[in-house]
């Protein structure tokens, strides 16, 4: 889910353009965009690893491309449908952008993203007139309501949140921007909103296996005054 700094900036220039280009043209843009970013980021991941440790705690579960095993499927962009609020959606990111979006036009443009990779940078770029006015108010509790939907929707994701634990779940960034400290953290420092919304439906979906698994206690009726006299 988390982009480059130059994401936002590149996809502001595109959508300038969007009166004189196709459809296929920005989006053919925007990949080339994607791709050089995708490269700084392979670069800073190869110098981390010469300096940062291999080991991670036990009690931290650190994830971030969506490629990764076994927790990549924690990233937005892992690649696995979403019903959610009636429509279906490739991925938990894009059932999340929907909603961000003011104009049907505009969401539609964005769903028509190549990859959700490219969705997302696109999104972060939008304008502020196209963005819904509420969206500030309302994305954590969207965001929340898309991950229980994509981790009870599908068997083997639910088995694997629900492995970790109580270890803390940590989206773990390499560029270092707004964004990604918002949702993540790049270098141990930010708020890791997707983290903890993660941690949040585990906890509740922990809690209603327990109480599933709970054996129910008998009860017995207590028989009427009539038909203890019928008796």
């Amino acid at each position: 889910m988390r982009v480059g700094c130059a994401a936002p900036v590149a996809i502001e220039a595109i959508l300038s353009m969007l009166p004189m280009l196709s459809r296929e043209v920005v989006w053919r843009i925007g990949d080339m965009t994607y791709q050089i970013i995708r490269t700084q980021i392979k670069i800073e991941v190869w110098q981390m690893s010469k300096t940062v440790p291999k080991e991670e705690k036990m009690d931290e579960i650190r994830f971030y491309r969506a490629s990764e095993k076994p927790y990549g499927a924690f990233s937005n962009l892992f690649r696995r449908p979403v019903t959610f609020e009636g429509e279906d959606f490739a991925t938990s990111e894009h059932a999340y952008q929907a909603g961000k979006a003011r104009k049907p036009a505009v969401k539609e443009w964005l769903m028509a993203a190549p990859s959700p990779a490219l969705l997302a940078m696109a999104a972060h770029g939008l304008y502020v007139w196209d963005v819904s006015p509420n969206w500030s108010k309302i994305k954590f509790e969207r965001m929340k309501n898309v991950l229980m939907a994509k981790f009870t929707q599908h068997q083997d994701l639910y088995d694997l949140l629900l492995s970790t634990g109580d270890a803390r779940l940590v989206e773990s960034a390499t560029v270092d921007n707004a964004v990604n400290r918002l949702w993540g953290e790049v270098n141990g420092v930010g708020k890791n909103m997707l983290g903890k919304l993660l941690m949040e439906v585990r906890e509740e979906l922990h809690a209603k296996q327990a109480k599933a698994e709970k054996p129910k206690k008998k009860t017995t009726r207590k028989k009427s005054e009539r038909e203890a006299l019928a008796a």
